[in-house]
């Protein structure tokens, strides 16, 4: 599970324990997760919660995730949505997606997603050819760093003014601010986020929530 690297264990659980209103079903998806080789990549409770208020401030009925994993960041944005909303989610692993869509029909918010099985960036080609641009009010971002920028970039492209980019991990344990860390996903987001402090089509806020959660609002 991915948290901020400065917090302690007992401070974190004392930020769960008086602020997460983690639903029962969220919370056996969570402990599930945790059980597998990347367990890191799932989001944080206090993380969820948070992306959920901020589809309820946007007002959003329709959202885009790039990167689903086992399917709890959706379980929260969808319950942050109206009951017409959608979620359109982009993600290539069935087996994980599979545990997702369990959990979504057992929270009765499968009718909000809809999964897409393809490399994101076709995707979101897609969308942009089909005529959506413009038309999303939120999006996520938590996939295969390398990518980042261009899922950025497509995402904006979706996005109607006001709307809202969250990307995730983009303090990345602190790597980005290495100058001696050199990998490929250190770089990707480092860049991005150098990217993101001069682009201007943007209001802009990098946050100490999970991993670094960056939010770009579209101007």
């Amino acid at each position: 599970m991915s948290r901020h690297f400065s917090f302690d264990e007992r401070t974190y659980q004392y930020l769960v324990d008086v602020s997460v209103r983690e639903p029962e079903v969220a919370t056996r998806l969570r402990e599930e997760t945790q059980k597998m080789a990347q367990a890191q990549m799932q989001i944080s409770p206090d993380q969820g919660q948070f992306m959920q208020l901020l589809v309820q401030l946007l007002r959003a009925q329709k959202t885009l995730e790039i990167g689903v994993f086992t399917g709890y960041s959706s379980l929260w944005v969808a319950w942050g949505l109206p009951d017409d909303g959608r979620i359109i989610a982009c993600d290539v692993s069935e087996e994980y997606t599979a545990v997702a869509r369990r959990y979504w029909k057992e929270a009765g918010v499968d009718r909000k997603i809809d999964l897409r099985l393809a490399p994101a960036l076709a995707t979101l080609d897609e969308l942009i050819k089909a005529g959506d641009e413009g038309t999303f009010d939120f999006a996520f971002i938590d996939a295969d760093k390398t990518n980042y920028e261009n899922y950025y970039e497509r995402a904006l492209v979706l996005l109607r003014v006001g709307g809202l980019i969250a990307i995730d991990n983009t303090i990345w344990s602190g790597r980005v601010a290495d100058p001696n860390a050199q990998d490929e996903d250190t770089v990707a987001i480092r860049r991005l986020n150098e990217k993101l402090y001069h682009d201007e089509r943007v209001a802009l806020s990098m946050l100490t929530v999970g991993d670094g959660l960056t939010l770009a609002m579209k101007r």
